[in-house]
């Protein structure tokens, strides 16, 4: 007996059906820094990476670290934006690495004296998902902050 092409699983079946990145950031009095951390699907970020740069990506590949690196740090300083107490700054990228079928991206704003108010404009990956949803989680002094942006708002703020 043959069973219908139905049954079969279709090719371009999304992996995940959800598609959200978490941003976390943590706020070190005593370095007087901001630690912040993307996590982003890995096969969707690929996808964002290709779409926008034109270019074969692989974030698993060793060999082409620096390379993707480069096109992560773009990526991520165009679609992130951080606001501290009104004033823009802008996070050094540090790096990145991959975690199961997340890729983190780590960043890091020096100097920053203690603040009352974060806002952050995040567009990530809102060019590949009109469902896409992006989270914030800000630590400050042990208290915990949480606030979200789904497609098409960008805009998030906590106040401590």
């Amino acid at each position: 007996m043959l069973f219908p092409l139905i049954f079969l699983p279709k090719r371009d079946e999304k992996k995940h059906p959800f598609h959200v990145s978490t941003t976390e950031i943590s706020y070190n009095a005593k370095g007087k820094t901001l630690e912040i951390t993307c996590r982003i699907f890995t096969d969707d970020f690929e996808n964002a990476l290709s779409q926008r740069f034109k270019s074969k990506i692989d974030l698993y590949a060793k060999n082409k670290e620096t390379e993707m690196s480069g096109f992560i740090k773009n990526y991520i300083e165009t679609n992130l934006k951080i606001v501290v107490d009104g004033k823009m700054v802008k996070p050094n990228f540090l790096g990145f690495e991959n975690d199961h079928e997340a890729t983190n991206v780590y960043l890091e704003v020096e100097k920053l004296s203690s603040f009352k108010t974060l806002a952050a404009n995040n567009g990530i990956l809102y060019d590949l998902f009109d469902d896409q949803m992006n989270i914030l989680h800000v630590e400050k002094n042990g208290a915990r902050k949480s606030t979200k942006a789904s497609f098409p708002e960008k805009k998030m703020s906590v106040t401590f």
